[in-house]
C-alpha cells in the first residue's frame, strides 16, 4: 500500500509534512510530493488532511 495525492484537492497545507514520522512528505515548490520508499505507511497523512486529499493506494 502506498498513498496517493489529489493536486486538485490539495491546499498545500503541510499537515501531511509535519504528522509524517519518517518525512516521507515534502512541500516542494508549492506542491506536496509524497516518498514512497520512505513511508511506513502509517496513514498519519491520512487522517490530518482537512480536505481528503490523501487516500490509500493499494498496490495492483
Amino acid at each position: 500500500m502506498s498513498v496517493k495525492i489529489d493536486h486538485e484537492k490539495c491546499m498545500h497545507c503541510g499537515g501531511c509534512v509535519s504528522v509524517c514520522p519518517v518525512l516521507a512528505m515534502e512541500l516542494k515548490e508549492g506542491k506536496i510530493e509524497h516518498l514512497p520508499e520512505k513511508c511506513i505507511d502509517c496513514g498519519a497523512c491520512i487522517k490530518v488532511c482537512p480536505v481528503g486529499a490523501i487516500k490509500k493506494e493499494e498496490e495492483k
